[in-house]
């Protein structure tokens, strides 16, 4: 293959972003139904959390099975991530079957988590198979629609939809399907596929035996200690901050906050494309990590909190495709799906700690004085990163 970069068809990152939507759509629906399924039920009051978590476990679960069996550099990434969409679209539908009870209901939640991790690092890697130079400016695009779908239930919570959660979670099933059908047929094998690794559970530990890529995963360790407890707590931080807001305008209020990260995705896309993804990311991790310390002192007043936690939502979110573009180029060519793949497990582990950690605190401490805690991840992240900038 010679120096220039093959022409890439315009249909190709329209649909990836779509089906990344449309697959990963499963993972926070469940969100914007759990109000209604808990009262179709009659759950305990702390069941909402139990379902949350089970998604994350679940996919937690299925990122390290998938990374130690390399299944993403294996067979053809397209057809993992179509495999996953329809068996993932079909577990979330039976949830109308056998809504009988919670341990019902979790399983078949962990399921739809554990299914996840073939079509959110596998869609990274099919981006990865068709974009070189423009890695990060198209996973800025593929994590931009992975915030939006975060975001979603909170805008459908403030406009008060009235779709049935049995309706809804059928549609996004078959939004779901579509979404891997659309990849399937789309998006052949691009052109920077490496050929498949074998079989060889030391893979998971290979990749992390090369400097740089250490250096990439651990900035993206800092990043999500503070990104999703950040996401959690949002509606947390405006109740308590603005008591005068409405039940629908927190959801609204919620909603810009986590959509605006879409913005820092993309916009940090773009600027990759000038600065690298090292120096965007490493600006936008410095920018959150500087919001953490400042919330100390804004979230303490009435003024300013709505923008200032726009502003956090925007650079909280925007430095995670430009990591997973750092992922993607310093993993050896052959491990590229597990790379992103454990790297994406670690984080999401590192998640689930840090919600658990920040939920004790806030029996302790003044929220005031608790988010600047976070700053902890993105410090430690900033240390790691050096060595790229």
């Amino acid at each position: 293959m010679n120096s220039a970069s093959p022409t890439v068809p315009e249909r190709i990152l329209p649909t990836i972003v779509f089906s990344q939507f449309a697959g990963t759509s499963l993972w926070f629906a469940g969100n914007a139904v759990l109000p209604e399924l808990q009262a179709s039920l009659q759950l305990q009051e702390n069941a909402l959390s139990f379902l949350t978590s089970a998604v994350q476990l679940g996919f937690i679960l299925g990122t390290l099975c998938f990374a130690i069996l390399s299944l993403a550099d294996r067979i053809s990434p397209r057809l993992l991530f179509l495999i996953c969409a329809l068996l993932g679209a079909t577990a979330n539908a039976m949830v109308l079957f056998t809504a009988t009870s919670i341990t019902g209901v979790l399983i078949l939640r962990a399921a739809t988590g554990f299914l996840l991790a073939g079509i959110y690092p596998v869609g990274m890697k099919i981006a990865a198979s068709w974009y070189s130079g423009k890695l990060g400016k198209a996973i800025g695009y593929l994590v931009g629609a992975l915030v939006l779908g975060t975001a979603f239930p909170h805008l459908l919570r403030g406009v008060s939809a009235t779709l049935p959660w049995q309706s809804m979670l059928l549609a996004v099933s078959i939004l779901s399907a579509v979404g891997g059908l659309l990849m399937y047929l789309l998006v052949p094998d691009g052109p920077y596929l490496s050929r498949g690794a074998k079989f060889d559970a030391r893979n998971m530990l290979q990749v992390f035996k090369v400097a740089d890529f250490r250096a990439a995963a651990f900035g993206y360790f800092g990043h999500m200690w503070e990104l999703y407890t950040l996401w959690a707590f949002t509606p947390f931080i405006l109740t308590y901050t603005l008591p005068e807001l409405s039940a629908s305008q927190v959801s609204l209020y919620s909603f810009a906050v986590i959509a605006a990260g879409a913005l820092g995705c993309i916009g940090g896309g773009y600027l990759s494309q000038r600065w690298g993804s090292a120096k965007v990311a490493f600006v936008q991790l410095l920018l959150s990590g500087l919001c953490c310390i400042l919330s100390l002192f804004i979230l303490s007043g009435s003024y300013f909190i709505v923008p200032f936690l726009i502003f956090w939502g925007v650079v909280v979110a925007g430095d995670s495709p430009q990591f997973s573009a750092l992922s993607a180029r310093t993993a050896p060519p052959h491990l590229v799906g597990t790379a992103l793949t454990i790297v994406t497990s670690i984080g999401f582990a590192i998640t689930i700690v840090s919600i658990q950690v920040t939920g004790w605190l806030l029996h302790a401490l003044p929220l005031q004085q608790v988010l600047i805690w976070l700053g902890i991840g993105p410090l430690l992240g900033l240390l790691a990163l050096r060595r790229l900038v």
